[in-house]
C-alpha cells in the first residue's frame, strides 16, 4: 500500500507576506507578496519531491510546508501536475543563470550562484544534485537539465566542442555550489563573494571562451 505525504504539525514555513484563506477570494495581494509566496510554494514543493514520490504527495502537504492554502496553490498554478511541471523545469532558473553577455557570463554565474544561497538560501539549479534521480521524475530532471541549462549555454558558445565545454563550465560551477551551499566549506562562507567571483569565475570563462 503507499503511503500518501500529509502534513504533519510543525512542518510549515510561513512565507515572509505571504497571506492565507483570504488570498483567494479577498483584495489581490500585492505582486512581491504574491511572488514570495509562489516562491515559498516552489521551495515546499521541491522539498517534498525530493523525499517522496510524486504520487504520494498531496498539495494539502504542500501547502501546509508553504504555509498557505490549497486553493491558493491552484489559483497560482492551476494543479498538482502543473505546479510539479514548473517544479521539474529549470527554465526561468536557468535564464537569470545564463543572463549576460558571454565576455562577462563566467562571473556573472559564480556570482548569481552565490547570492541565490546568500539571499535566498538556495539556487534551484542546484537541485539537480540532490534530486530524486529514480523512475520518470529523475528522467524527467536529467532531460530538463540538459536542455534548459547545458544545451542552452551550449548555444551561446562559439568555436570547437561547445557542448563539452558547457557541459564542463556547469560541472565546473555547481562544484563550487556543492561546496559553498551544501557542504558549507567554512572557508568559502567566510569569504566575500567578490573575492570568490574573482578566484574562480575565470575557471568557468575558461569553458565559455576559451
Amino acid at each position: 500500500m503507499r503511503t500518501v505525504i500529509t502534513p504533519h504539525p510543525g512542518d510549515t514555513a510561513s512565507p515572509a507576506g505571504a497571506r492565507h484563506e483570504d488570498d483567494v477570494t479577498g483584495t489581490p495581494a500585492p505582486r512581491r507578496d504574491a511572488e514570495a509566496t509562489k516562491a515559498a510554494i516552489l521551495r515546499a514543493a521541491r522539498h517534498l519531491l525530493a523525499r517522496h514520490a510524486h504520487g504520494d504527495i498531496t498539495l494539502k502537504a504542500v501547502a501546509e510546508r508553504a504555509g498557505v492554502s490549497a486553493p491558493l496553490i491552484l489559483k497560482y498554478f492551476g494543479n498538482k501536475d502543473a505546479l510539479f511541471a514548473r517544479v521539474m523545469s529549470f527554465g526561468s532558473d536557468a535564464e537569470a543563470l545564463l543572463d549576460a553577455p558571454l565576455p562577462d557570463l563566467g562571473r556573472h554565474m559564480v556570482r548569481h550562484l552565490l547570492e541565490g544561497q546568500t539571499l535566498r538560501g538556495a539556487d534551484p539549479v542546484l537541485r539537480i544534485v540532490f534530486a530524486p534521480l529514480h523512475g520518470e521524475q529523475g528522467d524527467i530532471l536529467r532531460a530538463n537539465f540538459r536542455t534548459q541549462v547545458s544545451d542552452r549555454l551550449a548555444d551561446r558558445l562559439t568555436g570547437p566542442d561547445a557542448g563539452l565545454r558547457a557541459e564542463l563550465a556547469v560541472a565546473t560551477l555547481l562544484g563550487l555550489g556543492v561546496m559553498y551551499g551544501i557542504a558549507r566549506g567554512a572557508h568559502l562562507r567566510a569569504a566575500e563573494i567578490e573575492d570568490i567571483v574573482d578566484r574562480y569565475a575565470p575557471a568557468v570563462q575558461n569553458q565559455l571562451t576559451p
